[in-house]
């Protein structure tokens, strides 16, 4: 059984990882736009971006190594998309084929990625 200390411990722990928390959620809402640059072109993006759903349009479709349940992307946030491949460009988010393909890819080409690829809709 708990002492009443360990457990006010346990409580004030708590309190300040949900206070850390909602604090980091409430921060990282803002974070994308802050990250995003002016909006893409679709058109352009089509062009570049088609490949993408080779692996991204394909229902229920995981990859080989490493061994990940790729997501369907059609419809995704404009802003997540374009800080999603900022941060796999920048090594900041693990994934190496996706490291890969956002190493060969400018600001430009990420905004119009994304600006296409919100667009279509969930499918």
């Amino acid at each position: 059984m708990k002492s009443m200390f360990q457990t006010a411990v346990m409580a004030t722990k708590m309190s300040s990882l949900l206070k850390a928390g909602v604090l980091g959620v409430a921060a990282s809402a803002f974070l994308p736009f802050s990250q995003a640059s002016a909006a893409g072109d679709a058109a352009v993006g089509e062009k570049i971006g088609h490949t993408c759903l080779g692996c991204h349009g394909v229902q229920h479709y995981v990859n080989t190594y490493p061994t990940y349940h790729v997501p369907l992307i059609a419809g995704q946030h404009e802003a997540y998309l374009v800080a999603a491949l900022q941060a796999y460009r920048a090594k900041t988010r693990s994934h190496p084929t996706m490291q890969a393909n956002a190493a060969l890819l400018t600001d430009e080409n990420i905004a119009d990625i994304a600006a296409w690829l919100s667009a279509q809709g969930a499918k």
